[in-house]
């Protein structure tokens, strides 16, 4: 591939089924090369089914890559786990070796469990805080630097507008998800100050549950089509940055308010059905009237450099 080409290239992180399978496919429509990571892989020295239930185990990167090269596409499934450094940085340097450049970057990965923290072990809030925020950390300090060579670049983190309901009954994984939202939000301030004008991160959230493995019991008319995602996904990285950058916010409000979307029945899973929205209609301001008085700003990185 040429150094020079002119396609995007897109990163989806977490992309074997679901929501970030469908995330990848519509990428892949609307004209990126789209580079695929999870853990999960098909061998394809042995029979299996094609195509795989989208929402199942049977969903991997390497059926995600077929579907989107049988359909014109490009894709490249690159086996990852996010829990290594390791593995992270191969995934982002074999991506620019083979590419030479990543324009978007969707952090899909997550690890789910949902309970009371005296009845999340230690074991599973670790893999949580692994997967979720650490996992989303690394991955940026590794495409930073190409991001800033480029003097563009969008990321897109799968994670929620901060609010006091979200932490109820699963304090594990509220630490992690608003954790990676506290990252947008750092990271958007951090670019901002360093005039990255071609540099935008936001995060986004579903506003009603969307069909996927994680929300099989869930009654089929209270579910939307992972289409509504991927929607609004494209059009946050197809917004100015300056709209997108330290945004927090659902599928359904960023297509309502800078897409002019009204009707969202297209999106229900069972055709005539409204589906629940399960997020608050409106969220708290985080700002506060000192935002831009930060007193003598401690840099720990310049400090310890200087004692080198």
């Amino acid at each position: 591939m040429s150094e020079n080409n002119s396609q995007k290239v897109a990163l989806v992180i977490g992309a074997s089924r679901g929501i970030g399978r469908q995330v990848a496919i519509d990428l892949a429509h609307a004209g990126y090369i789209v580079v695929l990571a999870a853990k999960s892989t098909t061998d394809e020295s042995r029979p299996y089914t094609f195509p795989p239930d989208p929402n199942s185990s049977q969903s991997t990167i390497t059926t995600v890559a077929r579907e989107i090269t049988e359909s014109g596409g490009t894709a490249l499934a690159i086996p990852t786990d996010v829990r290594f450094e390791t593995s992270i940085n191969f995934l982002i340097q074999e991506t620019l070796s083979k590419f030479f450049k990543i324009d978007v970057v969707i952090y899909n990965s997550g690890a789910i469990y949902w309970s009371a923290l005296g009845t999340t072990p230690t074991s599973r809030f670790r893999l949580l805080q692994q997967v979720n925020p650490e996992g989303l950390y690394i991955t940026l300090q590794a495409i930073i630097p190409a991001f800033k060579k480029q003097g563009i670049g969008r990321v897109v983190v799968v994670c929620p507008p901060i609010y006091s309901r979200f932490f109820r009954g699963k304090t594990a994984y509220a630490v992690g998800k608003v954790g990676m939202s506290v990252i947008v939000k750092g990271l958007a301030m951090d670019w901002e100050r360093q005039g990255e004008k071609g540099l935008g991160i936001c995060g986004i959230w579903p506003a009603a549950a969307i069909q996927s493995g994680a929300t099989g019991r869930v009654d089929p008319g209270q579910l939307r089509h992972a289409t509504i995602f991927s929607d609004a996904i494209i059009a946050m990285i197809n917004a100015p940055v300056e709209t997108i950058n330290g945004l927090l916010d659902t599928d359904e409000d960023f297509l309502r308010k800078n897409e002019g979307v009204t009707d969202f029945s297209k999106y229900s899973l069972i055709p005539g059905a409204i589906p629940r929205r399960i997020m608050p209609a409106e969220f708290p301001d985080l700002t506060v009237a000192e935002q831009d008085d930060e007193g003598d700003r401690i840099d720990s990185a310049k400090e310890k450099a200087a004692k080198l």
